[in-house]
């Protein structure tokens, strides 16, 4: 089987912010900084920073493990995400402009891909060979200024790869890794400078090689992969673990490491469980190909064409594209989980009741925007009304069955109710009608059976399928018809006003009819000029009299 060859390459940065939940702690308590801190959120380390890392921390650890291993560990509280999503979006508009294209794509709150192929061939265009010490990056295609002073002659940052370093200003591949390392290192500079926040960068020519040389240097720094033949990506990918490769998972990688993850009969020995299976191992298996893949991972909801997706991951091929950034998120959720349970419904609906409050005020920071065509003061709209509500609940015990324990999460759903979206109903008002209209309905068609009690260990409510709503963008998606109409009179009324000449030629034109006359609401047939026919007595309009005479005609 043949490798898939990367066809049409692009140029993908991905950016990570560093330890970027204690980053945010840090940057509004400085004197953080230089001490080991870690993120809790209930007894839980959610993430922790390179003080703490250094001194053996690492995430998911229990809170109690981490105050062992760190006596002096400073823990903050990271169970409100809302600093936390409001830095990212902030973040994520700065990267946005500095986009031409406006492909940027966000993983949760800390990772972006971002396509720069456009302002990199760009600047290659504009590159001066002769003088590439003293090169200048444009920024704008309209501003000639904009941009900054880089020296070319070298890579911003570090490399990665087998392919030589040596300046080869004659292979169009070479010089847009060059050219965009210094865009990286441009962009990653500024967000320190203006925001306080550090980050690490992979550059690359499409989103998991990006991903995986991004990873090389942490932290604060950049990596370009310097690969420019596909045996050259391909020995950069052979290297690395194979769950540690983007888009494959824990389990699919568990399943290809069990079966080709050995030169034999396609098992382990007993005493190589925590050997660490490469992708070179798996990939060059004598019996792997996309067809066995797609084999091993086949079952009710599998993903189709998963095979041939994977085969392309394990050689670096990875066609899929950064998506266009938008400002309306795919869905909101809001999470919360409970290490002691909750077993009573007393317990579950107050619980729903603030995941509920938080939802509607997500809603309304993600959703509402001001509305400047309307009327009324400080009014607002909404550019976008999920349509789906979505209740997800996890539960130990006898409630979840051996075929659902190793997900440990259902789900069911249902519309969105309306006045969700009245804007002027206080929240807590709308939390309560939610949890009582929507939620619990939703909750009853997840009981336990008879006999069994409830033990919830989280709650997830998500509302999603989005509907954009008025846009004043340029194609008109979703724009307001109701502002078109009220705007219409105006629009209109250099085109109402005819001479008396123009009107009588309007009249006698076969074929034109005027749907504006003013007086029209009360005519009939018989007042706008139409006459009886002399042989059937039905009435007709004048200019189809003689018409109408003919068919008489004929018909005699």
């Amino acid at each position: 089987m043949h490798a898939p060859r990367n066809k049409h390459p692009k140029h993908k940065d991905d950016r990570d912010y560093d330890c970027f939940y204690a980053q945010v702690f840090e940057n509004k308590n400085p004197s953080l900084k230089s001490l080991p801190v870690g993120v809790k959120q209930k007894n839980c380390l959610a993430t922790c920073n390179y003080n703490a890392r250094a001194l053996g921390l690492r995430k998911l650890m229990t809170v109690t493990e981490a105050k062992r291993v760190c006596p002096q560990l400073v823990l903050v509280d990271g169970e409100d995400l809302t600093p936390f999503r409001d830095t990212s979006k902030i973040l994520f508009d700065f990267f946005k402009s500095h986009s031409w294209n406006g492909l940027l794509e966000r993983l949760g709150f800390d990772e972006v891909f971002m396509d720069v192929t456009d302002i990199v061939n760009y600047n290659i265009f504009c590159l001066n060979k002769s003088s590439l010490e003293n090169s200048f990056f444009h920024l704008s295609e309209e501003d000639p200024e904009r941009g900054f002073h880089c020296d070319l002659t070298s890579f911003a940052g570090c490399v990665e790869g087998t392919a030589s370093t040596n300046l080869d200003t004659e292979s169009p591949a070479y010089l847009r890794l060059l050219v965009g390392s210094h865009l990286a290192q441009y962009l990653r500079v500024k967000i320190e400078e203006q925001f306080g926040y550090t980050s690490t960068c992979g550059i690359s020519t499409n989103k998991v090689l990006s991903k995986l040389v991004g990873s090389k240097n942490k932290p604060r720094n950049q990596t370009t992969l310097l690969a420019l033949t596909d045996e050259e990506i391909i020995q950069f990918v052979d290297s690395h673990p194979l769950q540690k490769i983007p888009g494959l998972g824990s389990k699919i990688a568990s399943v290809l490491g069990s079966h080709f993850g050995s030169r034999g009969n396609g098992s382990q020995e007993e005493d190589s469980e925590e050997l660490v299976i490469t992708v070179h191992q798996v990939r060059t298996h004598p019996d792997i190909t996309p067809g066995k893949i797609e084999g091993l991972l086949a079952g009710p909801g599998a993903e189709r064409g998963v095979g041939t997706r994977i085969w392309g991951l394990l050689h670096g091929f990875d066609p899929t594209e950064v998506k266009e950034a938008s400002d309306v998120p795919t869905q909101i959720s809001i999470e919360d989980t409970y290490p002691r349970g909750l077993d009573t419904i007393a317990h579950i609906t107050e619980e729903l009741h603030k995941v509920s409050y938080s939802l509607i005020r997500r809603m309304r920071t993600d959703l509402l925007v001001p509305d400047p065509n309307s009327e009324i003061p400080n009014a607002q709209r909404w550019i976008a009304r999920p349509r789906t509500l979505r209740l997800t609940i996890r539960s130990w015990g006898q409630l979840i069955s051996a075929a659902t324990h190793n997900s440990g999460r259902v789900s069911r759903s249902g519309p969105l109710p309306n006045f969700t979206f009245e804007v002027n109903t206080e929240m807590n008002h709308i939390a309560e009608r939610l949890v009582t209209e929507a939620l619990l309905p939703l909750l009853r068609r997840l009981q336990p059976e008879k006999g069994q009690r409830w033990n919830l260990q989280l709650i997830n409510i998500c509302v999603s399928n989005m509907v954009l709503g008025a846009a004043d963008d340029k194609t008109g998606a979703g724009r307001d018809i109701s502002v078109m109409f009220k705007r219409q009179d105006e629009v209109l009324r250099p085109f109402q006003v005819v001479s008396e000449t123009e009107t009588n030629q309007l009249d006698n034109e076969p074929g034109l009819w005027d749907f504006e006359d003013e007086d029209s609401d009360d005519e009939t047939w018989d007042s706008v000029g139409n006459t009886p026919c002399p042989h059937c007595g039905h009435i007709i309009p004048t200019f189809a009299l003689s018409a109408h005479s003919r068919y008489h005609q004929l018909g005699e």
